[in-house]
C-alpha cells in the first residue's frame, strides 16, 4: 500500500462510520438488532440436531412450523424498525406479542433466548422517539446537529402564595373563579 491510498482509506472509513453513526442515530437500531436476534434463535432451535458422541438429540415439536413463522417475523420486524422507523410502535408491540407467543409455541420462546431478547427489543423499539435538530451550532456554518430531547419541566408557575396554596386547577381557563389574590377561589 502506498503512502498516499493509507490516509484516503482512512478518511473513507472513518467518514462511513460516521454516516452509520448518523443513520443509526435515526432510527431505533438496538430495538432492532435485539429484535431480528431473537428470530434466530426461535427459527433455529425447533429444527437443530444435537449430536453427543452417537445419540442425536432433536428438539421439533408439532409446533416447528409456528415456530418458523415466529422467528421469521421477529426478523421482519426487526428490520422493519430499521427501515420504517415511522412504524416502530407497531413493530415493537407485535415483537413483544410475538414474543409472549414463542413462550408456548417454540420450546419455552428457543430457551428463554429469543423470548428475552424479542421481549427487550420490542420494548425498545416502542420507547425509542427521535430527537429534535437544534438550530445552527456555531458562527461556522456548521449543520445543526440532531440532539435528544432532555427532562420534561413544569412549564405552569408555582402559586403565589407558596407551594402548596394552590388547587391545581388555577391556571386551567375559565374553571376556577378567583378574586384576583394569590389566585384563591372566591368565598361564597
Amino acid at each position: 500500500m502506498s503512502a498516499e491510498t493509507r490516509p484516503r482509506l482512512i478518511e473513507t472509513i472513518g467518514r462511513k462510520r460516521i454516516s452509520f453513526r448518523e443513520w443509526r442515530g435515526h432510527r431505533p437500531f438496538w430495538g432492532g438488532m435485539l429484535t431480528l436476534l431473537a428470530g434466530i434463535p426461535i427459527m433455529y432451535i425447533p429444527y437443530a440436531n444435537l449430536t453427543i458422541g452417537s445419540l442425536t438429540v432433536r428438539m421439533a415439536t408439532t409446533a416447528g412450523a409456528g415456530s418458523l413463522i415466529i422467528g421469521v417475523l421477529l426478523v421482519v420486524l426487526g428490520l422493519t424498525m430499521w427501515f420504517q422507523p415511522a412504524s416502530r410502535v407497531f413493530a415493537g408491540v407485535a415483537a413483544i406479542l410475538l414474543s409472549l407467543v414463542s413462550l408456548v409455541v417454540s420450546n419455552f420462546g428457543a430457551f428463554l433466548i429469543g423470548f428475552l431478547l424479542g421481549l427487550i427489543g420490542g420494548a425498545l423499539g416502542v420507547s425509542w422517539a427521535p430527537g429534535k435538530a437544534t438550530q445552527g451550532a456555531s458562527d461556522d456554518g456548521e449543520r445543526g446537529r440532531e440532539t435528544v430531547a432532555g427532562p420534561v419541566v413544569a412549564t405552569h408557575p408555582a402559586p403565589a402564595g407558596g407551594p402548596g396554596l394552590g388547587d391545581g386547577l388555577d391556571d386551567l381557563s375559565g374553571t376556577s373563579p378567583t378574586n384576583g389574590t394569590n389566585g384563591r377561589h372566591r368565598a361564597g
